[in-house]
């Protein structure tokens, strides 16, 4: 089965990959959004760390876990949020107020929503994670 969004299919690796307790899992191919909303998963403290891995084709992301992760997974379709607006889809993605992070993609990168909302922007809801 081809997989036609290459974030939905990385993150549920990942939640499976801490599911059964392995300690790395490899995300392939690798793309400039998956990369970044690693980053935001690394910031946040849920992974140990990700390296990316040029194989002469699109490459890969090799990431250490660290068993953090209760549940994670991408959002479709893609929720425009302002940043008064976060509060509703934290009630939608995440199971209580103040735990977890949504990642949103915004004129200034991807970021968590804390960040969004403390720069005062919006954007596009694109992934959770408790």
């Amino acid at each position: 089965m081809v997989g036609n969004d290459p974030l939905a299919n990385a993150l549920s690796g990942l939640d499976n990959a801490e599911r059964v307790g392995h300690l790395e899992y490899t995300v392939q191919p690798a793309s400039n959004v998956i990369g970044s909303v690693l980053e935001v998963l690394y910031d946040r403290g849920y992974i140990d760390g990700f390296e990316f891995v040029d194989d002469g084709k699109a490459g890969r992301f090799e990431v250490e876990l660290k068993g953090a992760i209760n549940e994670c997974g991408a959002v479709n379709p893609r929720y425009s949020a302002g940043a008064d607006e976060f509060e509703k889809w934290e009630k939608r993605f995440l199971p209580a107020r103040d735990y977890g992070a949504l990642v949103v993609t915004t004129s200034h990168g991807v970021m968590s929503h804390y960040e969004a909302r403390e720069q005062g922007i919006g954007g596009q809801v694109i992934a959770y994670v408790y």
